[in-house]
């Protein structure tokens, strides 16, 4: 049983990319879906859908994995089920003065920390990447 599906995501993510593999599949979850749409529309990776194998959904990620360098360097769980961290709209922290983004889970949904100010909503810190 797993305690953190997002963090065993972001793992098999960070090692995909690691290994150079250009594509991964992974339990569908509606925030995980958010979080690969968010990764996409930042331009860390290239492509996000849901497919169905076996009758269950899953979600595929086509990563950029380009010859020179890779799109996505880092990637950070900031809250977790042991100790969740909250902000505030006027407390979201910048990730690597502005090359990085932070996810947030907010009550208009997942959202990129540029969004979220924007809206002038906070919520848990889900995650950093760079």
């Amino acid at each position: 049983m797993q305690t953190d599906p997002l963090a065993d995501f972001l793992t098999h993510l960070r090692n995909a990319n690691q290994i150079g593999q250009a594509e991964i599949m992974s339990p569908y979850s509606r925030v995980k879906s958010d979080v690969a749409a968010i990764l996409m529309r930042e331009g860390f990776i290239q492509n996000s859908e849901v497919v169905t194998d076996s009758g269950k959904q899953r979600l595929k990620l086509t990563l950029k994995n380009g010859s020179k360098q890779k799109a996505l360097h880092g990637l950070k769980r900031v809250s977790k089920p042991g100790l969740r961290q909250y902000v505030g709209a006027a407390d979201i922290p910048r990730v690597l003065g502005g090359l990085g983004v932070a996810i947030l889970s907010t009550s208009k949904g997942v959202l990129s920390g540029h969004e979220a100010k924007k809206q002038n909503v906070g919520g848990e810190l889900l995650l950093y990447v760079w």
